[in-house]
């Protein structure tokens, strides 16, 4: 069927509903397999419930289901990625399609990262006012069987709830029904999916008219009470802001104020000047959401994309809290999800562009420091997928080491763990440098659920370096002290005792003092935190394998 197989190549697409009658058709179909997220969310802290202002990032490019529709992959040279998932709560994937269902691959990526993914129910122009009158002016059992098949999609294909827009004004029989239909899916999304939400776009009044407020008010406030959160529109000054946090109370995190990254209208700040926005809605501890970022790939060219990418999210770095990891292991290899040719073991196994963000791997911080550091994606080389994580810098004078922050971890300490590294030093004085792990705690034995600001650590572990697994781990931990084409392999244990973990930092340290800065430049291509006890325990066994859907080529 042309909904689920692309009709040149046969392979199987992610796709939408276009109608009111596709979406109350719709049921779960054999085809319909490759749709499902393979990716629980992961956890981390804070959780989304907290008191802490969020970022919710709503992805509009082109009109959506471009090359990240092919399930499993293309060979798309220089495509859009998203990958600085430690800094957002809620991922939004928009089209203008009346049921965007996200494309899969979203979902698996933001889910590895610990990130909510919605999809969107819009209905706009005479189409949509033809729609909502179908379901609306109807009557309950009508608007019932809309919120019920929403919420039996989202738990289908495993993704975590629905951005509502209703962008087409009402007739008093349909805004009769508008309030109770909200609740209800907003009811049925709670009970179908674990941590479920329903978000509802600032456009139709609870009187029916189509009218952008740029701000929580009596106008709209019914629907927000209605549901998980409003996502404004983006036409906003600071004197929307202080009566949207006024009328919100201690709901006011739930309160999403728009920033339109391409800055259309009369916004204060987009683009690079997107902090400026961010700066205010901080200010009165709401909580924001980023349209369109892919405004740096569309605007700034697919060239230099990477590099934009990052200097973008730097810009925004100091509005956007970061989330910690809470589970072991933690491992991964730094792939984007994308490559210009595919690495296994150090070595380049297939030349050529590919795209495929369910492959992306957990990412790490991406730190900054002017003129300092700067860490990116190096896609010339990789352990292994199709990119390493690329750290540059200088160690300044009279200094020995410069430590950067990687990951933020928040959990009980294990009494033992095993950390496994895979790096490779360039520039013409590698051995110049040393590169080591580093992890702080502090002295508790619970992880600090909702905490906002964390206890500054009080313990710098140095884990000690095993020159060879110890025994029953030389699968696990291969090639303790060796590596393979130019990649160097380091294995480390860990004791601890009735403490929290807080952070894992690299160390690149020089062998002499000196009193010049040093550049460096430095590669990772994997990093491991294992807890020691389940790392020796023999991995479950799969069981129940089963292969469908073959097409031999």
């Amino acid at each position: 069927p042309a909904r689920h197989f692309d009709t040149k190549t046969t392979e199987p697409v992610s796709f939408f509903l276009s109608s009111l009658e596709e979406l109350l058709a719709w049921q779960p179909d054999g085809n319909d397999d490759f749709n499902v997220s393979a990716v629980p969310l992961a956890q981390r802290q804070p959780p989304l419930r907290g008191e802490r202002p969020r970022t919710l990032v709503c992805h509009d490019m082109r009109g959506g289901y471009l090359e990240d529709r092919f399930i499993q992959g293309s060979a798309t040279r220089n495509p859009y990625v998203f990958y600085h998932w430690r800094y957002i709560d809620v991922f939004v994937y928009f089209s203008h399609r009346a049921v965007t269902i996200p494309p899969v691959c979203w979902t698996n990526a933001a889910h590895r990262n610990g990130v909510p993914v919605l999809g969107t129910f819009i209905t706009e122009w005479t189409d949509g006012q033809r729609l909502c009158e179908a379901f609306l002016a109807g009557g309950e059992e009508a608007y019932g069987a809309v919120g019920e098949q929403l919420a039996r999609i989202a738990r289908h294909y495993g993704f975590d709830g629905w951005l509502l827009n209703i962008e087409n004004t009402l007739s008093a029989a349909a805004v009769e029904n508008l309030l109770p239909f909200l609740r209800h899916l907003t009811a049925r999304v709670h009970d179908a999916v674990p941590g479920g939400l329903v978000i509802w776009y600032d456009s139709v009044l609870q009187n029916g008219a189509l009218k952008w407020q740029n701000e929580l008010n009596e106008e709209n406030r019914v629907f927000f009470d209605a549901c998980d959160g409003l996502f404004t529109n983006y036409n906003w000054k600071e004197e929307h802001l202080e009566r949207t946090r006024g009328l919100a109370g201690p709901r006011r995190t739930d309160v999403y104020v728009g920033i339109d990254v391409f800055a259309r209208g009369d916004v204060v700040g987009g683009g690079f000047d997107t902090g400026k926005s961010l700066h205010l809605i901080r200010q009165h501890g709401l909580s924001a959401a980023i349209f369109a970022p892919g405004w740096v790939y569309e605007h700034l060219g697919e060239e230099n994309f990477l590099e934009n990418e990052n200097k973008f999210w730097a810009s925004l770095a100091e509005y956007l809290p970061t989330h910690s990891i809470c589970t072991l292991p933690l491992a991964t290899s730094f792939s984007l999800g994308m490559g210009t040719s595919r690495f296994l073991a150090g070595k380049e196994e297939e030349a050529g562009p590919w795209y495929d963000l369910s492959a992306q791997e957990i990412q790490p911080l991406y730190p900054e420091r002017e003129g300092r550091l700067s860490t990116g994606c190096c896609l010339r080389d990789a352990w292994c997928g199709g990119s390493s994580l690329r750290l540059q810098g200088t160690i300044p004078p009279d200094e020995e080491r410069v430590s950067v922050r990687l990951f933020s971890l928040q959990m009980p300490a294990p009494p033992k763990l095993f950390l496994t590294l895979l790096y490779k030093l360039e520039g013409p004085h590698p051995d110049e440098f040393m590169v080591a792990l580093e992890l702080t705690t502090w002295n508790s034995e619970t992880c600090h659920k909702g905490v906002t600001s964390l206890p500054e650590p009080n313990g710098r572990h140095h884990p000690r370096f095993l020159p060879a697994p110890p025994p029953g781990l030389a699968k696990l931990l291969a090639a303790c002290d060796s590596g393979s084409h130019g990649w160097t392999s380091r294995c480390y244990e860990l004791d601890l005792q009735d403490c929290s973990l807080r952070d894992l930092f690299l160390l690149v340290s020089r062998h002499q003092p000196s009193s010049q800065e040093t550049p460096f430049t430095c590669l990772l291509g994997e990093i491991r935190v294992l807890d020691a006890a389940s790392a020796v325990a023999s991995p479950p066994q799969v069981q129940g394998l089963a292969a469908s859907q073959l097409w031999w080529q």
